[in-house]
């Protein structure tokens, strides 16, 4: 029978499983969103600056972003479950567009089935980084588990200022305001002035209407 010695190679490689093994670290898989959370997120919209006050309430159907453009008029994007979304003002003006489209808000689980590409850097955090269907791409603190950024397809980004698990807003503050129920809801995916502003920095609306389904 032969020696062991007349086959160093065998050695060889039994040293290198030894001392490399396969990498047995399982792909991360991104945190759901917790079933309510305040958020603050500072947007940039190609060269426009915004500033977001997201509410996301899931046992409630419902999600609230209120948008303060730079140096312009703050603009409330309620959206219901049901389909239904309330654009409007709160100032003098009363403006108000009401929508029905045929998805709700995002599910907490919206980014299963995210593609992973490793981790980076970002706004000075080391970020777990997923991709989904050439649209987002969303960065995950790796130690805390938190949103830091997201980044979109058409180049709108937000940095993840503030994220508050838990945070739920009052009842009463999610009433759209009266005048809203002056005109009929109008089922369609075309919006007219308010709803336009609305959509540059509403991530649920960009991220379900146009794919036309729920994540």
């Amino acid at each position: 029978m032969a020696s062991a010695t007349k086959h160093p190679f065998i050695h060889i490689v039994f040293l290198i499983l030894f001392v490399f093994p396969a990498d047995s670290t399982p792909t991360p898989s991104p945190s759901p969103w917790p079933p309510q959370f305040y958020s603050l997120l500072y947007m940039n919209v190609n060269g426009s600056n915004q500033i977001i006050d997201l509410w996301y309430d899931w046992p409630n159907g419902r999600n609230l972003n209120i948008i303060q453009n730079q140096l312009g008029k703050r603009l409330y994007d309620l959206e219901w479950n049901n389909g239904t979304s309330f654009f409007y003002t709160l100032d003098s003006n009363q403006e108000c567009e009401t929508k029905h489209f045929e998805v709700g808000i995002l599910r907490p689980d919206w980014l299963d089935g995210a593609h992973y590409l490793g981790r980076r850097e970002v706004d000075g955090f080391v970020c777990n980084v997923w991709e989904k269907v050439d649209f987002i791409w969303y960065y995950e603190d790796v130690v805390s588990k938190r949103p830091v950024h997201w980044r979109f397809f058409n180049g709108m980004s937000a940095h993840v200022m503030t994220f508050e698990e838990g945070a739920v807003r009052e009842d009463e503050k999610w009433q759209a305001p009266v005048y809203c129920f002056d005109k009929g809801i109008e089922y369609s995916t075309t919006g007219g002035k308010l709803m336009e502003g609305v959509l540059r920095g509403s991530i649920s609306y960009l991220l379900s209407s146009l794919f036309g389904f729920h994540f």
